[in-house]
C-alpha cells in the first residue's frame, strides 16, 4: 500500500494521527509527516485515517 497526502488540501486537523499514529504524525512545527510506504498490516488503521480526514486529503494506492 502507498499513502499519499495532498498537502494543498490538508488543513492539519490531525484526525489521521489519531486513527493511525504508526503512519501519521505532527512534527514540532505542527506539520504533517507520514510514512508513504507503511507495512500492509497497518491497512485497517490507514483506511480509517483516510475516511476520518475531513478534507479527503489522504489517498491510498495499491
Amino acid at each position: 500500500m502507498r499513502v499519499r497526502v495532498d498537502m494543498t488540501l490538508c488543513q492539519i486537523h490531525a484526525q489521521c494521527v489519531f486513527a493511525a499514529p504508526e503512519v501519521f504524525a505532527l512534527n514540532d512545527d505542527d506539520e504533517l509527516m507520514y510514512d508513504a510506504a507503511p507495512d500492509d498490516a497497518l491497512a485497517p488503521s490507514i483506511e480509517e485515517a483516510a475516511r476520518a480526514c475531513p478534507v479527503q486529503a489522504i489517498h491510498l494506492d495499491d
